[in-house]
């Protein structure tokens, strides 16, 4: 989460053990524990809260999804992740759910010079 570092660790050691003096900082870390132990227990208070007030709709709502990274990778990207695993190499990436209606009507066969057909209607 951090991402410290034996010698950031050492360095962050020895500040405190400068700041707080040896005889402190026992009692100093003891008060950073309950601190942190006070915060999370607040913050899974509100997520709790949170859940509660949402409903049962929102059951397995984390509030980790709401960070626009893990919003994007979360709704969008796994659906293409899932489908570029499953594709196999030899299918086209790309089926067309139709086939368009000049496809059927012979417009290969046109000759030079000839127009295509038009529908007033399609545009």
């Amino acid at each position: 989460m951090l991402n410290l570092g034996l010698l950031e660790i050492g360095a962050l050691v020895i500040i405190a053990l400068l700041v707080f003096g040896p005889e402190k900082l026992p009692e100093a870390a003891a008060q950073a524990g309950k601190g942190l132990r006070k915060l999370r227990r607040m913050a899974m208070s509100a997520k709790d809260d949170l859940r509660s007030g949402l409903g049962p709709e929102f059951a397995d709502f984390d509030p980790s999804d709401l960070n626009p990274k893990n919003f994007v990778r979360k709704h969008l990207l796994t659906d293409i992740e899932d489908d570029f695993r499953t594709t196999s190499t030899s299918t086209p990436p790309y089926d067309p759910p139709y086939t368009p209606s000049y496809a059927l009507s012979g417009a290969d066969d046109l000759d030079y010079g000839q127009v295509p057909p038009y529908d007033p209607e399609a545009t």
